[in-house]
This record gives structure tokens, sequence and C-alpha cells, in this order.
């Protein structure tokens, strides 16, 4: 198991076993532009272990537990469970409820866990008056998990109102089945699907994968060791995608909003833009847009969000992101799937596992100590 994971610090924090490594943001100096916006965090809630956010019904924030309990910020914190499946899912490894999401009524949530035999599993509740009916609950996709870690869990809906969910490798060091170049396999991708057109679900037609029979129409992208946490921006529909490094490099992967699919981001054959113990990069590999090594502090990248709200106006149009060891929020100027900035907030959120972002396009900042903090201006 590879212990560098973040997952796999979490589960040390929470007292099992796990190693931090260290690294530290891109050597490349160049491209550190201007000064960072003036940004400060703004505890509004203790949650236990969370480890995803959405912005819910009624301009309310909804949070994941990792023990599988969801609990709805607000003005006083987090409220008692509106859910709880926690007699259903596992916490071993870097299993739990890892991720959630509304559809763009907010008539449906979703909830990606592991369940009690770790099979990876996105479930759908039918919502009424911002109330979850938990009587409508249907399973709509699950996925064998090898292994206890690189789950991935992080699922959302996309501006096209497909629900995209993101999954490991399977686990074990080095990708040890070579899934994440398999198309065969639903492990180490993104997929999309229409979660309401079939049943369980159906599968887009314009799915780069869709008409393939020897690939899982699911794919609508590929080569990802885990991409722990991914998003879309609220301006552009461009996709960004943290995903979680085996040793050496994490990286942040990018897609624009025009994108047909089927991009190979190159595991396990390339870690970053480097080859992975012998690999040969694919002819059709994605580079990063962004990577770092663990020569610093860091040793697995949070993907985070495109800021798109009014509290932090020199804040405007950066990805913020973070690390699980460094705790640092650090912001990244994008201009045509090329970074052109890149800058550190001078902040720390702890050991940041996720990222939360309201209908306002504010950003929340969570920790699996227990933290739920808002992004607010100096």
């Amino acid at each position: 198991m590879n212990t560098r994971t973040r997952m796999s610090a979490i589960v040390a924090t929470l007292g099992l076993v796990g190693s931090l490594a260290l690294a530290t943001a891109s050597a490349d100096e160049s491209r550190t532009s201007g000064s960072a916006a003036q940004i400060a965090l703004t505890e509004v809630a203790r949650a236990q272990n969370p480890t995803a956010g959405a912005a819910g019904p009624q301009d309310t924030v909804w949070i994941a537990e990792r023990a599988g309990t969801v609990r709805v910020l607000g003005d006083d914190g987090l409220g008692e469970p509106v859910l709880d499946i926690s007699d259903e899912t596992t916490t071993d490894g870097e299993r739990g409820l890892l991720g959630l999401a509304f559809d763009e009524r907010f008539a449906h949530l979703y909830l990606s866990y592991t369940d009690l035999e770790g099979t990876s599993t996105v479930d759908e509740f039918a919502v009424q008056d911002g109330t979850v009916r938990e009587d409508t609950r249907r399973t709509v996709l699950t996925q064998e998990q090898p292994e206890s870690n690189h789950n991935g869990g992080a699922i959302t809906f996309g501006p096209d109102g497909y629900l995209y969910i993101a999954l490991g490798d399977g686990g074990g060091g080095g990708d040890p089945q070579g899934n994440g170049q398999k198309l065969a396999t639903l492990l180490g991708k993104l997929l999309r699907i229409d979660p309401q057109g079939g049943d369980p679900y159906a599968i887009p037609e314009d799915n780069p994968f869709a008409d393939d029979p020897d690939a899982r129409g699911e794919i609508w992208s590929y080569g990802l060791r885990n991409p722990w946490r991914f998003s879309f921006d609220a301006g552009s529909g461009d996709l960004l995608i943290g995903d979680v490094g085996q040793s050496d490099w994490e990286e942040i992967d990018w897609a624009p909003a025009s994108s047909p699919g089927g991009e190979n981001y190159g595991w396990s054959q390339m870690e970053g833009t480097h080859p992975f113990r012998g690999g040969t990069e694919p002819a059709n590999h994605v580079p990063p847009i962004h990577e770092y090594d663990r020569t610093g502090l860091g040793c697995s990248v949070t993907g985070g969000y495109v800021y798109r709200g009014e509290a932090v106006p020199g804040l405007a149009g950066q990805y913020v992101y973070s690390d699980y060891c460094d705790g640092t929020l650090r912001s990244l100027e994008i201009e045509d799937g090329r970074v052109t900035g890149e800058h550190d907030l001078g902040v720390n959120g702890g050991e940041v596992v996720s990222f939360a972002q309201d209908g306002d396009g504010e950003l929340y900042v969570l920790a699996i100590g227990g933290t739920v903090s808002r992004v607010d201006p100096a």
C-alpha cells in the first residue's frame, strides 16, 4: 500500500497506519506574477471528519462526514444530520462517505461512498422542499475495489447536466493491474453518466467511448491515479482535476469546456510529466497544467475550485487548491489551459481534504480534523 497518498495520511490522522511525505509547490518561479490576493479563513463550523461539501437547496451548503452522515451548514454551524448511512459504510483504509452532489434543480441528492464490502457506490435520493426522501433511495452505480486505497469518490454535475464520477486506479502501489490505461474498466477514470436517463442510468450518446465495443461507455477521461477532487469552473465550464501522485509528483489536470472527452492523463505510464518506473509516454498523453514535487511540505494534492465569488475580488478567476500534508492555500492563474501565475495565499487550512463552493461562488475549506472554514477577505 502506498502510504503517501492523501487518504493514507487521513488514516494516520485517525490513529491507523500511514506516513506523511514532504513536498512543495512547483519551482517554476518564473510563472509567479503580481501579488497574491489577501484572504483569511473564518471557521464557520466543526464537523466529524468532513470529506466533501456542495451547494444545496435554498442557498445552503451541505457537508458530508466520513463515517456516513450529512449535515447542513447554517448561521450557527452544522445542524443535526439530515441523512445517516453510517451503518452501511466502512472507514477502514481510505474508505467512507467521500462525495455528495445535487442535480441542477436540487431535486435529487447523490452520495458517493464505499459500502461495507468496500465497493464504491453512488446512491440517489429524491429531495422535496429541501428534505431528503429516504424512501426513494436507489443505487445508481457500483464498482468493486481490489484494495482499500485510491477510491477517488468525488462526484458533481457538469454544466451539461450529466453526473461525473471520479474513481481511482483500484489501489496498491504503482497501479499493479494497469487500470489507469485499460479502457475495459471504470477504475482510474472520470465517468460521465445520465442518472435519470435509464435504469439504473444511461450513457450519453456523445461520450467518447460510447460506441467502442472494447471500452466502457461511461468513461469520459482516463489515465488517472487517484482523482480525489475535481470541479468545473462555474464561469467557463472548464474541468480541473487534482490527481494524487505516487511518490514524486502531484498534478492538476485541465480540459476546456469544449472538450469532447477522451483525454488520457497518462497514469501509470506517467506521473505528471515524468515517465513512471520506465514507462513510455502515451502518444495521446495530455500533460498536467501544473505539477509540484515532494521536496517541501506537501504530499497529496487537494483539488479545489476556480473562484467566482464576490467577497475577494483579487481572487476572481483563479483556481484555488491545497495539499493534505502542507495545508497552505495556493492559487493558479490560467489562460487557455496554460498557467500564467502562481500564488501562495498565505493562509493554512490544516489537513485540507476538500473544498466546497456555495451558490454564490464563495469557497469553504474542509480539514479532516473537523474545521469548516470560509474564504474571506483579509
